[in-house]
């Protein structure tokens, strides 16, 4: 199973009193998810689910891939790894899976796939992990790749 997470890109700062959901992205991440956007786009397969978290951002983050994608609430910000993987339906999911989340989850749940403990790993603003199971329901790393090497 292939698993792509991918983190939002640069999202404005919250304001006071704020609805953490509702924060937008800038202007510079717009160009991140656009420039990674035009790199997924030839190489995802065509039958990828898309899951994006409910937050404005990774709906904005997402939208540059201008393909159909799920809302799904579990995927939130603070959500927890499991709650990704199951949404996920790691590692039994027949086709390939897109995760557009937050920090810190994105990188407890690289750290947890990949080294089989949960770790605060640092994953950039606009970045993609792309992980593929490895035959006993841990991972390995394809590639990790931020919008700025684009």
């Amino acid at each position: 199973m292939d698993l792509i997470l991918w983190r939002h890109a640069q999202a404005q700062d919250p304001q006071p009193g704020e609805d953490d959901l509702s924060r937008a992205l800038t202007g510079k991440g717009h160009k991140q998810a656009s420039a990674m956007a035009q790199w997924l786009l030839p190489r995802l397969p065509s039958a990828t689910r898309i899951m994006v978290s409910p937050a404005l951002r990774t709906r904005q983050t997402a939208d540059a891939l201008d393909l159909p994608y799920q809302i799904v609430e579990t995927i939130a910000p603070d959500a927890h790894p499991t709650a990704l993987l199951m949404a996920a339906d790691w590692p039994d999911s027949p086709l390939p899976v897109m995760l557009v989340g937050h920090q810190p989850t994105l990188g407890y749940l690289a750290s947890r796939l990949l080294c089989g403990i949960e770790q605060p790993w640092a994953i950039k603003k606009g970045a993609v992990w792309w992980l593929q199971t490895n035959g006993n329901n841990n991972a390995r790393l394809i590639l990790s790749l931020c919008a700025e090497q684009l």
